[in-house]
């Protein structure tokens, strides 16, 4: 036989068990879509590029043993594929096709006999996956007071709401913003004193906001944002019948238009759901919506999905729970307080009747690792105000908490830091 016997480590009759010195591992990593594996060997295998098709020894014996990783944790998007190359493959014939799809996935397979012949000892799909923490803070910022603003304020990691913070950036409204980095936060796109412009603030893992960066892409007001891919942001069309996103990347760098997908619109919502993924919602495109778009762990957006909750403009959502979203409030021609929760799969619920004050031209922000914070915003009677509802991880809309904060509109939030 072609494999290395080693050592019962289990020290019991009959139990033959494989060690780390039982395999010789290849110190090349597999990048290419074929690979000729032998017995006896360990391979770590990337499929970022590309599909690998592994094809396994003609002659085996009883006992072979052969080993892969997934290298890179992308399986899930390129697959491993075995050819038993004539020989069974769990007792099936090598004319059925056997893919491994999941990320983070180790593969030990051991040749038996004829009858059955490749049988995997172990094919674990790997459940602790290493995950950025969760966001423990927030910040609202930007807006519209009675004349635009750019002052800002935190959200600590028990929701409460601190004092205004004087301006840094250029005072606009209605931008948006998403969380990148795993711990920073940005504000991008707006309307300043010029009209509609593409500069970006940062935030640090320390709230603290960042002087203007002239941006890239259009300038455009009524975008929105959301992270996406654990790192990375996400923002997506706009006012002006705008079909676009450009994606921000984990060191907080807007990247060129790109031509998107789904109905144009501004004044809508996003949120991260899932692990990795995002959510857009709900808009104006000349009359209210009710669409969502889905926005995959690569930052790609999917067609429309229509008839999710009453169509409506100028809300706000964020991420609760860890893996769900909530939205919430808004105009549907009249100011509402109504709550469409988000399952763990992209699945936008039906319409919940709210709590707290109805509202129009607020901001969203998860906090606390598992929890949502709603602030700002106009009410029913026009008249701008700070209060906040906090979101417990659960989706449940607490009652109104006094605002801390000037009161304003066309506000937009992050969440940022993972340290509370």
């Amino acid at each position: 036989m072609s494999g290395k016997i080693v050592n019962n480590v289990f020290r019991a009759s009959g139990v033959i068990a494989a060690t780390p010195g039982g395999l010789d591992w290849s110190t090349a990593v597999v990048t290419g879509s074929t690979l000729s594996a032998s017995a006896g060997k360990g391979y770590f295998i990337n499929t970022t590029s590309n599909a690998c098709t592994v094809t396994l020894p003609s002659s085996a014996e009883i006992g072979d043993q052969i080993v892969f990783v997934d290298y890179a944790r992308t399986w899930s998007t390129n697959n491993l594929i075995i050819d038993s190359n004539g020989n069974n493959f769990q007792g099936s014939d090598d004319t059925y096709t056997v893919d491994y799809s999941t990320a983070g996935q180790s593969l030990n397979i051991v040749y038996s006999d004829s009858t059955k012949g490749w049988l995997p000892v172990s094919d674990d799909a790997v459940a602790d996956v290493p995950v950025i923490p969760p966001t423990q803070k927030a910040i609202f910022g930007f807006g519209y007071v009675d004349a635009l603003t750019g002052v800002t304020n935190l959200v600590n990691s028990s929701g409460v709401v601190a004092s205004d913070v004087s301006a840094v950036g250029t005072a606009k409204r209605s931008p948006a913003a998403t969380g990148y980095g795993g711990d920073k936060a940005i504000f991008v796109y707006g309307v300043d004193a010029d009209g509609a412009n593409n500069s970006s603030n940062l935030v640090s893992n320390s709230g603290v906001v960042a002087s203007n960066v002239t941006g890239v892409g259009t300038s455009r007001a009524y975008a929105e944002g959301a992270s996406y891919g654990g790192d990375k942001g996400i923002i997506a069309y706009g006012e002006d019948n705008l079909r676009l996103n450009n994606l921000v990347t984990n060191v907080g760098v807007v990247g060129a238009d790109i031509t998107g997908v789904g109905t144009v619109r501004g004044r809508h919502a996003a949120a991260e759901y899932g692990v990795g993924l995002a959510i857009f919602a709900f808009g104006y495109n000349g009359s209210n919506i009710s669409i969502s778009n889905l926005v995959n762990t690569s930052g790609v957006v999917s067609a429309d999905v229509s008839g999710i909750g009453t169509a409506r403009r100028t809300l706000a959502a964020a991420g609760y729970g860890g893996d769900k979203a909530v939205f919430g409030y808004g105009y549907s021609g009249s100011t509402v307080s109504l709550k469409n929760l988000v399952s763990n799969t992209g699945i936008v619920a039906a319409d919940v009747s709210g709590v707290g004050t109805a509202r129009t031209y607020l901001a969203a922000a998860s906090y606390g690792g598992d929890k949502e914070i709603f602030g700002f915003g106009t009410n029913a009677s026009a008249a701008r105000t700070g209060v906040t509802n906090l979101v417990n991880s659960s989706g449940v809309i607490a009652s109104d908490v006094s605002a801390v904060g000037t009161g304003r509109e066309q506000i937009k939030a992050a969440g940022f830091s993972t340290s509370a």
